[in-house]
């Protein structure tokens, strides 16, 4: 197998090529510093700045390496990158980076930290020379307090005040991304699908009629929810996000909640798949209850007096008019 790979293994390479590498690995990592504070300006200003300074912090390192390099090798630095070399750690893309949250972004930070302390010794044990082999260590020890200079700006960058304006800020993104398109969709596909649903059931008494028609009026109302909540609103001015995770999110939960006293009647027996189906219900409208009171502030028994109510009506006319 290694005869096939083009990559080189850490062990092979030269003391030159582990600099070249450890230089990269900095441009690299204060690169990506960077693209963090440039992404995050808008909303996180106080963070952006603390990645500013950890960016410092790398090109700092990256300068003494290459004046090591400079004095033991001269001033042309071979290409070497992380991808060349087998087995060593890679860096997770910028772009799938950008959407995560602002908590898993800073402890996606402290591991690129970790790993590059961890590549700094094996380099340090590798090196023959006694300046190369110092500067290394001192580099990994530079890493792992990393951490400690982390805490220090962001003492200096995020006071208690800045990173609860801060979370408050990922907070109320995430309910107007996902949260309240999800919710509506939820709403949507639980309490407007009874009525189709339970009438077809009244009416025929056939379980598996019954099934196909809630799984297409499932369907169909999460489909057209989800492009709905996409096309009604590009999130530039409202600042809701994504359309198109919001339209996912709308159509998904639609759908689930449309399904949910659906698959009941997948049952044969007519009565057992409508307790099913009605049990399920109680339990989907109870849970669009929490869901608003514990992300939009809704006073519990409110909502679940709105919801709740507003279910057993609909229920209601279904079995009614199936009934008829």
């Amino acid at each position: 197998m290694r005869f096939f790979s083009q990559r080189r293994r850490f062990a092979d390479l030269s003391e030159r090529e582990i600099l070249a590498l450890a230089i990269s690995s900095e441009e690299d990592d204060a690169r990506i510093y960077r693209t963090y504070a440039d992404r995050l300006r808008d909303e996180f200003p106080d963070t952006a700045r603390l990645f500013e300074g950890m960016a410092e912090e790398e090109d700092r390192h990256r300068r003494r390496l290459i004046a090591l390099h400079e004095k033991r090798f001269g001033e042309t630095i071979p290409l070497i990158r992380r991808e060349h070399v087998a087995g060593f750690y890679a860096r997770r893309p910028v772009w799938l980076v950008e959407n995560l949250g602002i908590e898993r972004i800073r402890a996606e930070a402290e591991l690129m930290e970790q790993e590059a302390e961890r590549f700094y010794h094996k380099a340090a044990q590798r090196s023959s020379d006694a300046e190369t082999r110092s500067l290394l260590g001192d580099l990994a020890a530079a890493e792992a307090a990393h951490q400690e200079v982390a805490d220090t700006l962001a003492e200096t960058h995020l006071d208690d005040d800045a990173r609860s304006a801060e979370d408050h800020t990922a907070r109320r993104r995430f309910v107007l991304t996902w949260v309240q398109p999800g919710l509506a969709g939820l709403m949507d596909g639980s309490v407007s699908t009874l009525a189709p649903i339970f009438a077809t059931a009244f009416a025929t008494q056939d379980t598996w009629t019954t099934f196909l028609v809630g799984l297409a009026a499932s369907v169909g109302a999460g489909i057209s929810m989800g492009f709905t909540e996409a096309a009604s609103d590009d999130g530039e001015l409202s600042g809701r996000g994504s359309p198109v995770k919001r339209g996912l999110a709308s159509g998904v939960m639609t759908t689930l909640g449309g399904l949910g006293h659906a698959l009941p009647y997948l049952i044969p027996h007519f009565w057992t798949a409508t307790i099913t189906a009605a049990i399920v219900v109680f339990i989907e409208l109870w849970a669009i209850a929490w869901i608003q009171n514990r992300y939009m502030d809704t006073p519990f028994f409110r909502a679940a007096f709105q919801v709740v109510l507003g279910g057993a009506l609909v229920f209601a006319a279904g079995v009614l008019i199936g009934s008829g």
